[in-house]
């Protein structure tokens, strides 16, 4: 049965690297044992220009690979060059149906990748990482889940002040 599975490349290489597998499996003939070669990326719209999108890749050094995992593919994954290896060193473990769903939502923009919203709750104390107060320490006192914002309670020179950040600019 064909899992899902992840290899580390040498980055900058994925697409050269998925290519050059996909000719190997065909030369040794092992179609049966592989399916899709994928080499996760998202189109990103620019915040600027909304006619500006490119292709990113969400996990640069790594491609996902459904397989049934045998000695065989194994090996013949393993060299490849500029493979390094499987995600789980010696004993690759196949990901699961929920984070290969996750994943490929990702990649087709069903999902932000910057909201940070599930962590964020009414007293939790976050660290804020972006902004003119990146490295403090606050407390959330308020959520806007709509416009994605928190007012947060920041210590400054003594005294606790109300500062609006982006759920993007904090950190549980």
């Amino acid at each position: 049965m064909k899992k899902w599975y992840v290899v580390q490349v040498f980055t900058g290489f994925e697409d050269i690297v998925r290519i050059s597998l996909q000719r190997r499996i065909e030369d040794e003939g092992l179609q049966d044992q592989f399916g899709e070669i994928v080499v996760p990326a998202g189109e990103i719209i620019s915040k600027f220009t909304d006619e500006e999108v490119s292709k990113e890749k969400i996990f640069p050094g790594y491609l996902l690979i459904n397989m049934e995992m045998t000695a065989e593919t194994r090996r013949m994954v393993c060299n490849t060059s500029r493979i390094t290896r499987f995600l789980g060193g010696e004993s690759p473990m196949p990901l699961s149906n929920k984070e290969v769903e996750r994943i490929f939502n990702q990649m087709s923009g069903g999902l932000s990748a910057s909201s940070d919203q599930e962590s964020l709750a009414i007293g939790n104390e976050v660290h804020i990482v972006d902004g003119p107060f990146s490295g403090y320490m606050g407390i959330v006192e308020q959520l806007d889940d709509e416009h994605e914002r928190a007012t947060v309670m920041v210590s400054i020179f003594g005294r606790m002040t109300p500062i609006e950040l982006g759920f993007d600019q904090v950190k549980r």
